[in-house]
Parts: structure tokens; C-alpha cells; sequence
């Protein structure tokens, strides 16, 4: 990994538009399963770019988002380039405390391996304990051994594996002190 003086995370913004567009049609590609609904979902946030962003604005007031909890998106930028995201929830529900917890990362395909998910993840805890979390919940799919040692290299200590409904594979769950 190159010298990261440039990365930050920033909320979802139009400026990074056109990489973050990008990454969606690498994540479609790199699944190798695209279909019409993918093309679709991304031509819809491609002509509604504002619409797009107002959604990540309104999670995180908590408005319009029926069975979700209040969530902050940051998006990770080096060089000017959408590097990956980020969803910080602000508390847990049922659902959430099981299989989700309270951060949820993602790094584009062609970023994958070059450290951008430690980096992300510590950068998230940070903006966690600014918010007032004291103690986070992350989880990850077992076979996900990259989120995994991601995890663990930011302080994750593990808790438990637990059973998803309806997957064979098991959600790990770590817990972070940041206090």
C-alpha cells in the first residue's frame, strides 16, 4: 500500500460520483453474475445521483427508514478516488446485535489486498467513539478471512459464531473497545 497522506473518509458526496459508479460496475463483474436488475440499479443511481445521496442523509436523521436504525455512510477517498464505504450504526437492534453490528465495511474489487479495509475500519472506530460508542459490535461471514483478519488487526476480540437463517456459512462476531 502505497503512502496514504490523501485518504479520508467523507460523506457521500457528488464530487466522487463517477469512481463511485465505477466500483458498483467492478462489484457486478467481479460477482460474475450480472444481470439486468444490476445494470438497472446502477443506471437508476447513475440518473438520480441526488436522490442517491438525500437516502444516506435521511438514514442518518433516521427519516424514511422503516425497520432500519439511524446510520452515519462515509465513503473512503484517496487520491480523489472512491475507495470503499462505510455504515456506522448508531445503535442495534435485535437483528443487528445477532449478525450485523454496528460497522459495515466494503472496498471496491480493485482496491482489495492493498490494506484500504485496516485502514477504513480504524478510521470508522474513530468515528464511533466521536459519536459517543464506547464499545462496537463487527461482524463477518466465516469464509470472509480477509474481514476477518481486518477485524482482528483493528483490536476485535472474538465473542461467538452464530447461525444466519437461511446460509450454512456462520457470522463471526467481534467486539472493539474504543472508550
Amino acid at each position: 500500500m502505497k503512502a496514504k497522506r490523501s485518504m479520508f473518509l467523507a460523506s457521500p458526496s457528488i464530487q466522487y460520483k463517477d469512481t463511485f459508479l465505477e466500483a458498483l460496475q467492478e462489484e457486478v463483474q467481479a460477482e460474475g453474475d450480472q444481470t439486468s436488475k444490476d445494470i438497472q440499479r446502477i443506471q437508476r443511481f447513475a440518473a438520480d445521483f441526488e436522490g442517491f445521496l438525500q437516502r444516506f442523509s435521511d438514514m442518518e436523521r433516521g427519516i424514511n427508514t422503516p425497520n432500519l436504525v439511524p446510520a452515519s455512510s462515509f465513503w473512503l477517498i484517496d487520491d480523489g478516488e472512491y475507495v470503499g464505504s462505510l455504515n456506522l450504526r448508531h445503535e442495534l437492534n435485535d437483528h443487528l446485535l445477532h449478525v450485523g453490528g454496528h460497522i459495515g465495511y466494503d472496498i471496491r474489487p480493485s482496491k482489495r489486498g492493498e490494506g484500504y479495509g485496516k485502514e477504513i475500519l480504524r478510521l470508522g472506530l474513530e468515528m464511533a467513539r466521536e459519536r459517543g460508542l464506547r464499545r462496537v459490535l463487527i461482524t463477518c461471514d466465516e469464509t470472509n478471512i480477509g474481514s476477518k483478519k481486518i477485524i482482528e488487526a483493528n483490536g476485535g476480540v472474538f465473542e461467538n459464531a452464530v447461525t444466519q437463517e437461511g446460509s450454512p456459512v456462520k457470522k463471526l462476531r467481534y467486539w472493539i473497545d474504543i472508550a
